[in-house]
């Protein structure tokens, strides 16, 4: 089967973002088929691919995988309008290679709910081909929720486009049960639905003593002594990690100067936490900037505790799949969480971290030093957080779930894992 697969935010371990699609690519390769990946750039980003670009590509293969970089910067830091730009400028020039090459299936990864529109528009110059989005944030209705975007117009755009896209797919992917639900609503009867999270690169994250482009990075140093708790990925407004910031407050307050609060990532919020720091005097707060996925996964072996923070608006509950939640599980890290949802009900079930509610610092504060006080507890957790990656999260076992769910779809058989969603959710 040949795979013309479309991820805007593609990386490679060696960039400081997730690898979902890298892995998903490279199992699709080991199960026989053959993978072209379209991609753009990023700042955090590495595809592996070198030298200057030819006509605004750049092309190679990288680990088996075929990449065709389309070279769009794009930057979290740039402005709505402008990122809107780059979106669009990368679906037109993706559905210009649709036309060009040859394949069996389209698959296209949100975000940009863009991504999708070459396989709108495929699916009216190549009917027969099979065409299969998969929905990491529920588009429009995250910015919508976060008030990020406020224009009926814009809102109804992006609706449409929701809509569209639904309507051209054979397939979706969701990777959250909240996704799952309203990729049904928006889709109706008819259409399978698979739910495969993101998972858990297990050997990275625990033994993995391979090399990397990124060998030389020189990780930062960490506090000699006390709680390192840490934080991993963007510092945008969904992230809320003012509330991490309000426990860190708490902390002082109650002179536990030994529980130390790690910030790892990048985000247009970022020199606004770091101000308030020292506004503040929160001395036990650090930042620290991106850091490849492979150097990640050897700075986590070396921390205490993983922090999950969302900022809390209901619509992140069951709607998201956070990259850091199975980092955190995959190092063996009890996890520190402030809002509701799925993931908190794994957390708890699980006995693998403490959950607590949202906007209560105090409660927060009082989490981590009841990790820093009871390092059994810390071990205990550390070690059911590992357990539950093995058995449920497993990146391999997740990779064959979607593998196989992408080639009953070409065959138009049923698949196991396009079970409802009430079965499915019993399941994962």
């Amino acid at each position: 089967m040949r795979i013309l697969y479309y991820h805007q935010h593609f990386s490679t371990p060696d960039g400081s973002t997730g690898t979902r699609s890298y892995e998903m690519a490279r199992a699709m390769i080991a199960c026989g088929h053959k993978v072209t990946m379209v991609c753009g750039s990023s700042f955090l980003a590495r595809t592996g691919l070198e030298g200057e670009a030819i006509n605004g590509l750049r092309e190679g293969t990288v680990d088996g995988i075929d990449i065709i970089e389309i070279c769009l910067r794009y930057s979290n830091y740039d402005s709505l309008t402008k990122r809107a730009k780059i979106f669009l400028q990368f679906a037109f020039q993706g559905f210009r290679l649709a036309m060009k090459l040859d394949y069996d299936l389209l698959f296209a990864t949100s975000t940009p709910l863009t991504a999708g529109i070459p396989g709108i528009f495929m699916r009216l110059v190549k009917p027969k081909k099979k065409f299969v989005f998969e929905v990491r944030d529920l588009w429009p209705e995250l910015p919508k929720a976060m008030g990020v975007i406020k224009n009926p117009v814009v809102l109804g755009g992006l609706w449409m486009l929701e809509q569209a896209t639904y309507a051209a797919m054979h397939a979706g992917v969701g990777l959250s049960p909240g996704i799952c639900k309203g990729m049904h609503k928006g889709v109706g009867a008819g259409k399978r639905i698979a739910m495969v999270p993101n998972g858990c690169d297990l050997d990275l994250f625990h033994r993995w003593k391979g090399t990397s482009a990124a060998k030389d990075f020189q990780l930062p140093k960490l506090p000699p002594k006390g709680l390192r708790c840490i934080f991993t990925g963007a510092h945008g407004i969904a992230n809320g990690l003012d509330a991490v910031l309000d426990a860190a407050k708490v902390l002082r307050e109650k002179d536990r100067h030994d529980i130390h609060l790690l910030f790892i990532g990048d985000g247009k919020l970022k020199p606004h936490l770091q101000q308030r720091t020292v506004n503040e005097g929160l001395d036990n707060c650090l930042f620290f900037d991106p850091i490849p996925k492979i150097k990640l996964a050897e700075f986590l072996r070396k921390v205490d505790v993983g922090m999950m923070i969302l900022d809390n608006i209901p619509a992140f509950y069951y709607g998201t799949s956070p990259n850091k939640f199975f980092d955190y599980i995959s190092s063996g890290l009890p996890i520190v969480n402030n809002y509701p949802g799925w993931l908190a009900g794994l957390i708890t079930g699980n006995n693998c971290g403490i959950a607590v509610q949202p906007d209560n610092p105090d409660a927060f504060a009082d989490s981590l030093i009841r990790l820093a006080d009871d390092s059994a507890l810390r071990k205990r957790m550390g070690e059911n957080s590992r357990r539950l990656a093995e058995r449920e999260f497993s990146r391999n076992l997740l990779a064959d779930r979607l593998v196989s769910f992408l080639e009953a779809v070409v065959k138009a058989e049923a698949a196991d894992c396009s079970m409802p969603d009430t079965e499915r959710d019993s399941v994962i």
